[in-house]
């Protein structure tokens, strides 16, 4: 019989069972019985960053200094590359993933040159800083945050297109067709030493308020539905395409609350929710609300599982680190354990290949932010402002409150006094004395808010003081006052207090919330309540932000799209020299039983 493997296979095992028979002694244990191979195991670590606002080098435009806060904290994307480098070689960059949870095409002077100056739209035009170096990092997956939408979305696909990764969002859907306008997820592989491979699906997911906040960019446009419907929707897709891993990044704090009162349609702050509502998400990258979260365990009602949440600090200022260990089990790879961290980017030094890259485009903005565009009588600084009614608070009023005043000429809404709402965006800002900078007069109005025309009513405006008012916290009569401790009672940002320009009030600490506002009159006399006003009030306020009552429901006289720091700006090149003599006044103070506390 010829011998082939068949027959000598059939023949070798004859021929050892018949020599352990004939050998009368029975076979060893381990001859019957197979040794349990070793679990097959692999472990990966996912990166995010959120909130970069257009952040690359640890530099601040306003003041053109190194950036630095009372935390040495650092930021920019040459500082996260220098750590992601790190991770990278510690980890085996093929077991690495790289993500971003949005807000990254908006924030700094960086960004706005871009955008406006020298927009990256125009033919031939520049690639957007943020998609250089972010390609240059190699990131594979970033979700859309609200402020993508600022610039308009023609900016956006343009900056789309020059990104070497998706910028996801499950729940931006195209207004007709209610279809997606951007991927919803991205596939990720990663090799293992075992042969197979695990496949890591990233969900993005958005914020629902962007159709409040740049309506007039989405309106007609796009549709954005809630985070956990859509969630609920496509994970289980996710997982019947193989995914042996989701992880969610969403521009959605964790906290399941919103800023805007009734005016969001759906929760802002929903990445808590999402987690504990929707089975199948190992992990979530959270966004949007500036907040530092290293680890942050929520339990899915359905499987009892615990769901990893991690928010790095904004700006480049950490990276989060989700450590995955896998198992494979039953013909797949499942989860045995995550964990979560963030690094900070103050104990690494910038990157030089990034700062590199992009030297040229900061040269370019630092000496854009330097143009002189006029002068001033007197320095002003917001270093007090919380607290009183500063001349560099009154420059914003009388700015809006001039511009408010020429849009409404001539027509029905005329002969109505024009009031101002202003916020202190920032205690750093600063006009000099001489000669006045883009970046003087943009430092006080770091965001891309835009104006409008509110009508309100007298007994409308008090209890938008009154609401205004509950930023101080409560102080009695004849106990001492510390600066800081006065101001950001339960969390209210500065940017959530309004001095409004046109009245005159006090507001006594000594009272509680709600019931402070004091001797509210207008030219000299109290304050009717029937009485009809205009307010110039930014978009950000008019469209709910920080839920003040009534202005978000008020009727819209007037509205444009241009930025109010460019609207200061030109003012301040119209007038050519600043003096606070003629605008300045004390409209507001803080008191205690009548007794002013400044």
């Amino acid at each position: 019989m010829p011998l082939n493997r068949r027959t000598f296979l059939e023949s070798s095992v004859a021929v050892g069972a018949g020599a352990a028979l004939t050998a009368g002694v029975a076979a060893p244990a381990e001859a019957h019985e197979r040794r349990p191979k070793p679990a097959r195991r692999y472990s990966f670590t996912v990166m995010g960053t959120t909130d970069l606002h257009g952040n690359v080098f640890n530099w601040d435009y306003f003041t053109d200094k190194e950036f630095d806060d009372k935390a040495h904290n650092d930021v920019g994307l040459a500082k996260i590359s220098t750590l992601v480098d790190q991770v990278r070689a510690a980890k085996g960059r093929r077991n690495t993933l790289l993500i971003d949870a949005g807000d990254t095409i908006q924030g700094t002077q960086l960004s706005y040159y871009y955008a406006k100056v020298d927009p990256i739209t125009k033919a031939g035009g520049p690639v957007h800083p943020m998609a250089q170096a972010m390609n240059a990092i190699g990131y594979d997956a970033a979700a859309l945050g609200n402020h993508e939408f600022n610039y308009g979305i023609p900016v956006l696909r343009k900056f789309e297109e020059q990104c070497d990764f998706p910028l996801l969002g499950a729940n931006a859907l195209d207004a007709k067709t209610l279809r997606p306008a951007f991927p919803p997820y991205s596939m990720h592989r990663l090799r293992t030493p075992h042969g197979k491979d695990v496949r890591v699906a990233v969900l993005g997911l958005t914020n629902p308020g962007i159709a409040i906040w740049d309506k007039a960019n989405v309106s007609g446009k796009m549709v954005f539905p809630g985070l956990e419907e859509q969630a609920a929707k496509w994970v289980p897709k996710l997982r019947s395409m193989g995914a042996d891993v989701v992880v969610v990044s969403a521009h959605s704090g964790s906290s399941g609350t919103s800023s805007y009162g009734d005016q969001l349609p759906h929760i802002e702050n929903a990445a808590g929710l999402v987690a504990e509502q929707v089975p199948g998400i190992d992990a979530i990258l959270v966004g949007h609300a500036h907040t530092e979260i290293p680890e942050y365990r929520v339990r899915n009602k359905e499987t009892g599982k615990d769901v990893v949440l991690s928010e790095p600090l904004k700006w480049g200022q950490r990276l989060t680190l989700f450590d995955f260990d896998l198992v494979w089990e039953k013909g797949r790879w499942v989860v045995e354990k995550v964990g979560a961290q963030v690094l900070n980017s103050n104990t690494v030094a910038e990157d030089p290949k990034i700062a590199g890259l992009l030297a040229d485009e900061h040269t370019k903005v630092v000496a854009y932010v330097n143009q002189v565009i006029g002068t001033s009588t007197a320095a002003m600084t917001t270093a007090d402002a919380p607290w009183k009614d500063e001349p560099i608070i009154d420059l914003i009023n009388v700015v809006q409150a001039e511009t408010v005043k020429a849009a409404l000429a001539g027509g029905a809404y005329a002969g109505l006094p024009v009031l101002s709402q202003a916020s202190c965006f920032s205690r750093t800002a600063r006009i000099p004395a001489g000669r006045i900078t883009i970046k003087d007069a943009a430092g006080l109005y770091p965001f891309e808010n835009t104006m409008e025309a509110r009508l309100l009513t007298g007994a409308q405006l008090r209890e938008y003081l009154e609401y205004s008012a509950r930023y101080y916290v409560r102080t009695p009569a004849g106990a001492p006052v510390d600066t800081a401790k006065l101001t950001n009672a339960d969390g209210t940002p500065d940017y959530n207090y309004d001095a409004v320009s046109g009245l005159t009030y006090e507001i006594d600490i000594a009272k509680p919330a709600g019931a402070r506002i004091v001797n509210l009159s207008f030219e000299g006399k109290p304050l009717d309540p029937a009485a009809q006003f205009v307010l110039a009030v930014n978009n950000y306020r008019a469209s709910g932000g920080g839920a003040f009552p009534h202005v978000a429901n008020a009727p819209q006289l007037w509205a444009n799209s241009d930025e109010i720091r460019n609207t200061i700006i030109q003012w301040v090149q119209a007038k050519g020299t600043v003096d606070p003599a003629l605008f300045a006044s004390v409209d507001w103070k803080l008191t205690r039983d009548g007794v002013p506390v400044f």
